[in-house]
């Protein structure tokens, strides 16, 4: 009868035939949900809370080293060593295209090593690709520190750093998907954004301190740091349990079992981990019983075409928010509006993005996905809007002294918007995006979706620049755009996932459940296609695997 039909015998006591939805998109019923008794049976325990901790360290390293560039184009030292002398203006200056490359080379090492991690992942285990992935930025950061009068050896270590920081993009999400609780997974995955947050504050609060220096130490402090997160995750992840269902697919079932009830604080028996096991049991037996999987079924297997081009669309609708705008080029942009000191409205900015992160948290746990995202978009449609237009039309570009009024609502606005970037698009992507997929596809699935985030980072980082030149505040209204386009794919194409396991999240996606009404669903005892097309091609095999 598979799975789902078994859980609504063991977990209810309703006796009635079994509802054939095989023919429907759909199945929404007013009928309790079986496995919300199991969720509840769960605890929070500081076993997953930790874990949860240190994996998300991969966060903080990612926007400590994107914190940090924007002050270091103020430095005096910094300037003197990698930027050009202009010889109009008898000033040292960053052409767009020196700047754009120095900062866009991190994110184009990311894509590079967000492609690779699912790979890793898969081979090596979720931990120790984590633990590597870690480590090898100590490479990139080397190289930025010895450099003494190249920008392209500075650029270069910033491109070796970013192949660990795309991979640990892919890898942090991932491991905190697969080993957290239903219960808390969306919280404890959102730590990764809530410590890229504390990244870049911590990166904005030391350049603040060290950017008066007439000395490389101005910067190269700023940047040696890294060495600390790298060995902090590094090795403390390999403390850690592997990822259960990780374990479970490599024939451990025993250690899956244990990790389960741990993260929990249940028994190993308990009802909630017998469940688990079952279902992580189930879908396996369905990849088995077909032919081997390969890495391009994510875009030709059952339902992935549809699920993979999402999880690409909304990992890129993340940049095209607009967020990174701001903090790759905040000292720079701020200084436009006539504020003396553009290092203290970074670490504003950046204050507001942890504690309205932290908020995000709450977010992620008591509301709808849906909901949220689209609450968020539209937020920050509004707030780009009147950035555009106060900085084209009302902003003095000569001489802003003469317009303060108008450099107030920018920043004012700046703020609102990064209050919406941080409590929706901020965390809730990376959740949405790890429980998107099934198991045997969620490597390289989140691999491909998070190369998307990195591509057009990286697209922004380089030419951000040469469009500001060119049309200034107005290049907001792109974004604005992005964000009205973001409401209408939410809308229609994202089912809500709040509360469900792994497994049965990907049931929905089988069964063509409307995301509308997603919210609404409640299983019924419905097989996935994918197990009645695997049942239906074996029995078409004779014993000796002809095809009959």
């Amino acid at each position: 009868m598979g799975l789902f039909n078994k859980k609504s015998a063991s977990l209810t006591d309703d006796s009635s035939p079994e509802k054939d939805v095989s023919h429907s998109h759909h199945a929404t019923t007013t009928t309790q949900d079986p496995v919300a008794p199991l969720i509840a049976e769960q605890k929070i325990t500081f076993m997953a809370v930790f874990l949860g901790l240190v994996a998300s360290i991969g966060g903080f390293m990612f926007g400590y080293v994107s914190g940090q560039i924007s002050g270091f184009f103020d430095m005096k030292d910094f300037a003197q060593r990698f930027g050009d002398y202009d010889m109009y203006t008898d000033t040292i200056v960053f052409t767009a295209a020196r700047q754009g490359a120095i900062v866009g080379l991190l994110p184009a090492g990311c894509l590079f090593g967000s492609l690779i991690a699912g790979k890793i992942a898969d081979s090596m285990g979720r931990r120790l690709a984590i633990s590597v992935s870690a480590l090898s930025c100590c490479v990139g950061t080397i190289i930025e520190i010895s450099s003494s009068t190249s920008w392209a050896q500075f650029a270069v270590g910033r491109l070796i750093t970013g192949l660990g920081i795309g991979s640990l993009s892919v890898l942090v999400p991932m491991y905190q998907s697969e080993s957290s609780p239903a219960r808390i997974r969306g919280v404890l995955i959102s730590l990764y954004q809530l410590f890229i947050t504390l990244g870049i504050w911590t990166a904005e609060m030391i350049n603040y301190g060290t950017h008066s220096m007439d000395s490389s130490a101005s910067w190269r402090i700023t940047s040696g740091i890294s060495f600390l997160w790298a060995l902090i995750l590094g090795g403390g992840i390999l403390f850690l349990p592997e990822s259960p269902r990780y374990a479970y697919r490599m024939g451990r079932e025993d250690e899956a079992r244990r990790t389960i009830a741990r993260l929990a604080g249940i028994a190993p028996n308990a009802a909630s981990v017998n469940f688990q096991i079952d279902e992580i049991r189930e879908k396996l037996d369905e990849e088995r019983a077909g032919a081997a999987t390969h890495w391009y079924e994510i875009f030709t297997g059952p339902k992935m075409l549809y699920r993979t081009l999402l999880g690409m669309i909304l990992q890129t609708g993340q940049q095209l928010t607009g967020a990174n705008f701001f903090f790759y080029y905040g000292t720079t942009i701020f200084r436009a509006t006539g504020l003396s000191d553009s290092y203290v409205t970074q670490i504003i900015l950046g204050s507001v993005n942890v504690g309205c992160t932290f908020g995000g948290l709450y977010v992620v746990r008591a509301y709808s996905r849906r909901n949220a995202l689209m609450v968020g978009a539209a937020w920050m449609m509004m707030c780009f809007l009147v950035y555009s237009f106060v900085g084209h039309f009302v902003l003095d570009p000569e001489n802003p002294q003469n317009t303060p009024q108008a450099g107030n609502v920018l920043i004012v606005f700046s703020c609102f918007f990064i209050v919406a970037f941080a409590t929706t698009w901020g965390p809730l992507v990376w959740t949405v995006v790890a429980e998107l997929y099934p198991a045997q596809y969620r490597a390289p699935a989140m691999a491909v979706a998070t190369a998307s985030n990195w591509f057009w980072n990286f697209m922004m980082s380089f030419f951000t620049r040469f469009i500001t030149d060119s049309i200034g505040y107005l290049y907001g209204l792109v974004f604005a755009g992005c964000c009205a386009a973001l409401i209408v794919i939410v809308f229609f194409f994202l089912i809500e996932s709040k509360d469900r396991t792994l497994e049965e999240i990907d049931t929905m996606y089988m069964l063509g459940v409307n995301p509308i009404t997603s919210h609404k669903w409640v299983d019924t005892g419905a097989k996935s296609p994918r197990t009645d097309s695997h049942k239906a091609d074996q029995s078409e095999r004779s014993d000796d695997g002809v095809i009959a």
